[in-house]
């Protein structure tokens, strides 16, 4: 095996344990809240708390890179993401155990932007299609399997399991980790946090924007559409969460899809058909009432699910075609506060236009006023898409590195 692609292995199992850590968690609430006497507000920090942990230390990734070296740094996080899963499953009170588990995701924070500028640096430009493809499926993966496995661990052990559950594989990646990587040098010369001037790259910023206005509302739409399918439009729990299975089908195609024909059709007619995608599955949730046939609801999460991928991909791929080797560590971190503030953003721009509009219209008009916004703010890309010089990125893609 050549040492890029265990590079890339030990990335992809990082990348794995950090969303897996973000979604089982939710599932062992109603268990959680017996034992810790809490509330669901209270217990939902389990999660936030995580989250909170990646955000705050990500700015931080490329610095410390540089003051200790990237495979150090990911031995680091990886342990501390181990020794806080732990204390996180010992805890006994519910302060303690988000107060574990916000360090939990400051270890879990680093394993993203480390290990993706190590694995970019490995992969010349025109073949970072498939990384990026492989990156998409796990991060489909991942959601998909963690409320099923957290289920299965509350059913036949104990809440507590959830948190030590993922701990042999972290130890697995981390063994790997201490064999493949190789050692790198640090870097000198004055401190920096963020590398803003990398935001002059327009293939860049232009990627961050799909991610902003596409993963990221789909994010915000997943919370509120689901809400509205069970209360207004009566849909039960089980029929609601099964709208996942077509739309992790279809997204599974639009990211094979973007990894076989990127490097041929480039990043414009890709983004173009996934914002239309998109932004017609969601728009499409104004016309559902209860008399709605069931395949037509599923028809707009499958367009939901293609679209958005093939958006999503498409930005992984084309986000560091114009980044520097030495400069991966910066844009990687750029790049991760961009993600994890779409995903905030997206809910809470949601949930705000839906408040703001329920003051003006009736409640039904103000759900489909919200989804047809919501549609709106994904076409929002294809303006940047159509300025964009699709043919300049086409000839970077195959042209002989010097």
């Amino acid at each position: 095996m050549t040492y890029r692609h265990k590079v890339a292995i030990v990335f992809l199992l990082g990348f794995f344990l950090d969303l897996i850590n973000m979604f089982i968690a939710s599932v062992a609430f109603p268990a959680m809240a017996v034992v810790l006497n809490a509330s669901a507000p209270a217990l939902a920090w389990i999660s936030n708390g995580y989250i909170a942990g990646m955000t705050l230390v990500i700015p931080f990734s490329a610095l410390i890179t540089r003051r200790i070296g990237a495979k150090r740094l990911f031995i680091l996080s990886l342990t501390l993401f181990c020794a806080a899963a732990s204390a996180a499953g010992l805890a006994e009170s519910l302060s303690h155990l988000i107060f574990w588990r916000v360090l939990q995701g400051a270890g879990g924070g680093l394993l993203i932007p480390v290990g993706q500028a190590l694995a970019w640096q490995q992969f010349k430009p025109h073949e970072r299609a498939g990384l990026s493809t492989a990156v998409m499926l796990v991060a489909l993966l991942a959601p998909a399997s963690a409320p099923a496995l957290g289920g299965v661990l509350i059913q036949f052990f104990i809440w507590r399991w959830i948190f030590f559950a993922p701990l042999p594989l972290a130890v697995v990646t981390l063994l790997l980790a201490c064999l493949w990587l190789k050692n790198d040098t640090t870097a000198s010369g004055p401190a920096r946090l963020l590398h803003l001037p990398l935001l002059s790259d327009p293939l860049l910023r232009f990627a961050m924007l799909i991610y902003l206005c596409v993963p990221g509302i789909f994010i915000g739409v997943n919370v509120v559409g689901l809400f509205y399918l069970q209360s207004v439009v009566k849909m039960t729990p089980a029929a609601t969460g099964a709208l996942m299975l077509p739309w992790s089908l279809a997204s599974f195609i639009a990211i094979s899809a973007t990894g076989k024909y990127f490097n041929r059709l480039g990043p414009r007619p890709l983004i173009i058909t996934g914002c239309l995608l998109q932004a017609a599955g969601i728009a499409g949730l104004a016309v559902v009432s209860a008399t709605t046939p069931e395949y037509i609801i599923i028809a707009l999460f499958v367009l939901m699910g293609a679209g958005g991928s093939l958006c999503s991909s498409t930005a992984q791929t084309t986000a560091f075609l114009n980044v520097a080797f030495d400069e991966m560590p910066d844009a990687s971190a750029l790049w991760n506060i961009n993600r994890q503030l779409s995903f905030l953003l997206g809910a809470t721009l949601l949930a705000v236009m839906l408040s703001t509009l329920q003051q003006i219209f009736t409640p039904l008009q103000a759900w489909h006023g919200t989804f047809i916004l919501a549609g709106l703010i994904t076409l929002v890309p294809l303006f940047s898409a159509i300025r964009l010089n699709n043919q300049q990125v086409l000839i970077h893609l195959h042209k002989e590195p010097s």
